[in-house]
This record gives structure tokens, C-alpha cells and sequence, in this order.
């Protein structure tokens, strides 16, 4: 099949594609500028629920919860009992605005208590560019990310089991302990998962008037997974289809060292031999866009000169493949052969 080598076609505002295993990022369009997420606001939620509830722990509706009727909802009415993965369930299959404000007063004891909890968490995982003030989404000045922040907390939650699960679920239902007989079935918003691409296994749409249509999804294919993110986008799904077909069919592993290849060499001090070549430890494979592979940067790192005895194979300095700044993978550089001292009185002659 051909392929276009060209960037994929992206409508978005802000658009990033990364690699869940590596973390390598593949395509980004303005993936630091600061954008409103909508309900991809939930990926956050799920984690910290996730992380600090029981999931069969019961939580009773309060009034805050009760009264959210903007958007998606469950529709919670004040008193009713239902379990937190229940709810965790309907947050992230149907995006319910509801859900996450009961989430958040029985996890953090108190919703405002839950968004620092947010907060922390966006911290902890280096997610500079965001800010949260609530659960769910809804617009605010202050409440705000990016899709590169978005891509490393989506790699970070697509690590825990029960999120992984739950963002690939097309259909399911969700029950209430009371009223008993209650139940809800349930639809999952992210289109891409009913057939429109295959592989495609999550993961949340987001959509509001100021934060306009917004996607991450993930798609699995050959035993690579990829996260596509498409902020304030025309064609959100579409989108995200470009960047998966540019990443698993654009992107190539090339091998840039194979198996002591030859990389560099070092001036040893106190040698029979006043240097010594170094070669690749193993071998060394990145993906990359073969078009780029003009740009490709390897850096050599070495230590400073080492006094003989040099043993074969010992670790002398390293190679970092640097494209565009962004490291694709680094190898050992270790000395190709062994250099012995040379004897006390050569050396001694040396020193006059």
C-alpha cells in the first residue's frame, strides 16, 4: 500500500500523537498552547477516583450532585445510593456531568477538596500546562490544559486496569443499590469505537460551546498502541484517524546502531594504546518518519578520559538520537578491546 510521507492533515486547534509504550511523540500541532478540555476533564476525575475510592463503596447522592443538569447526565436525584464504580462507569462510557460531582464529595469528602486532589495529581505527573476547578468540564477561565498534557495523563491512566477497561466499553449498564430496581443503559460517546477504525480501544470525547469538538482516542494495532489528542477541532474523529494511519503506517523502526558497530573512540591515559574505539552495546532501533531521518541528531556523551587498564566492553560514554530536541532512544558505548597498562617505568619515562 502507498503512503503519503506527508504530516498527517489535522484540523484542530491543538493536536498531539504519541506513543503509549515510549511516550515518543509522533505529530504535535501546537500541543503547549493552553485550550479548554471539556470533558476530557473526566480522564482526571476516573484517576483520582480510581486511586483513593473503593470502588464498592456506596455513596448517597447529595443535593450538589442532584442538581447538575447541564449536558450528559444520569440524572442523580438527591438520596439515591449507588456504588462508586457505578458511577465511575457513567463518567467515563456516557461523560455524565452528574456523576462526577457525586464522585467528588464522597472521595475527596467534599467537591473542593476533590479538585485539589486534581491538582496534586496534575503536579505529581508533570502536567504543567493544566489547571482544573471542576470535575466535569464545564467552561471556566481557569480551568484549562494542553494536548500534550492531556497525552501523558491519558498514557498514565491507560496503566490502571479499570480505566483501560471502562474507555473501551461500547455498551453497558449502570445500576443503582436504591432505588433497587433502578438501572440506566448506557452508550459510549467516542464513535470511533463502533467499527469506524480498527483497533481502536478508547478513550473520551469532550465537547462544549467555548472548548468546541474535542477527542483522545487510542488504537492498538501489530502490539503498538498510539494516543491521538484533537483539541477545538472541525472533524475530531477524522483527525485522530489521520494522525493513527501517520503513525502506523508513516512511522518506520530504523535501526541506527546495530550490535558493536563502531560509534566513536576515547584517548586512554596510561595505555600500551593511547586510545581506544568504542562501539554500540546493543543494538539500538527508533520509529521515526523516514523523511525526518535527514534531521536526526546523534549526540556522543562521553566520560572523561579513562586511565588503562581499559576492559572490553566496559562503558566509556553513550549516544543519544536527538530529532527536532525530542530523545528517541539512547545506546551504551563500550570499549571495543581491552587496553592494558603499559609498565610503571614506560610510564614513569612518560612523566619525564
Amino acid at each position: 500500500m502507498a503512503v503519503s510521507a506527508a504530516p498527517p492533515r489535522v484540523t484542530a486547534d491543538s493536536a498531539i500523537l504519541v506513543d503509549v509504550e515510549s511516550g515518543q511523540v509522533y505529530f504535535a500541532k501546537n500541543q503547549a498552547r493552553r485550550s479548554d478540555p471539556a470533558s476530557l476533564t473526566k480522564v482526571m476525575t476516573a484517576v483520582v477516583a480510581l486511586e483513593n475510592g473503593n470502588q464498592d463503596d456506596i455513596v448517597t447522592v447529595g443535593s450538589l450532585a442532584a442538581s447538575v443538569s447541564m449536558g450528559s447526565i444520569i440524572d442523580l436525584r438527591k438520596g439515591e445510593k449507588i456504588t462508586l464504580g457505578e458511577l465511575v462507569k457513567a463518567a467515563l462510557v456516557t461523560s455524565a456531568n452528574d456523576s462526577t460531582v457525586a464522585i467528588a464529595e464522597h472521595v475527596g469528602g467534599g467537591h473542593d477538596r476533590f479538585i485539589k486532589m486534581m491538582n496534586y495529581k496534575a503536579k505529581a505527573l508533570g502536567l504543567f500546562g493544566t489547571r482544573f476547578v471542576n470535575t466535569n468540564g464545564y467552561h471556566d477561565p481557569n480551568h484549562y490544559t494542553t494536548a500534550a498534557d492531556l497525552a501523558v495523563l491519558t498514557r498514565y491512566a491507560l496503566g490502571i486496569p479499570r480505566f483501560n477497561e471502562l474507555v473501551q466499553t461500547r455498551e453497558t449498564t449502570v445500576q443503582w443499590v436504591d432505588p433497587p430496581q433502578r438501572e440506566e443503559k448506557l452508550r459510549n460517546s467516542n464513535r470511533l469505537l463502533f467499527g469506524v477504525y480498527e483497533g481502536v480501544d478508547g478513550v473520551k470525547t469532550g465537547t462544549t460551546p467555548m472548548a468546541g469538538n474535542c477527542l483522545i482516542a487510542s488504537a492498538s494495532r501489530e502490539g503498538r498502541r498510539l494516543i491521538a489528542v484533537a483539541l477545538h477541532s472541525d472533524d475530531r474523529y477524522r483527525d485522530c484517524i489521520n494522525m493513527f494511519d501517520y503513525g502506523f503506517n508513516v512511522v518506520q523502526p530504523v535501526v541506527v546502531f546495530n550490535q558493536g558497530e563502531a560509534a566513536a573512540g576515547t584517548p586512554v591515559s596510561g595505555g600500551k594504546s593511547p586510545a581506544v574505539n568504542l562501539c554500540a552495546a546493543e543494538t539500538l532501533e527508533i520509529r521515526l518518519d523516514p523523511a525526518d531521518l535527514p534531521q536526526l541528531e546523534k549526540k556522543i556523551v562521553l566520560q572523561a578520559a579513562p586511565a588503562a587498564p581499559v576492559r572490553q566492553g566496559q562503558k566509556l560514554g553513550e549516544c543519544v538520537c536527538l530529532l527536532r530536541g525530542q530523545e528517541l532512544g539512547r545506546v551504551s558505548l563500550v570499549a571495543e578491546s581491552a587496553v592494558p597498562r603499559r609498565s610503571w617505568h614506560k610510564r614513569l619515562l612518560d612523566k619525564f
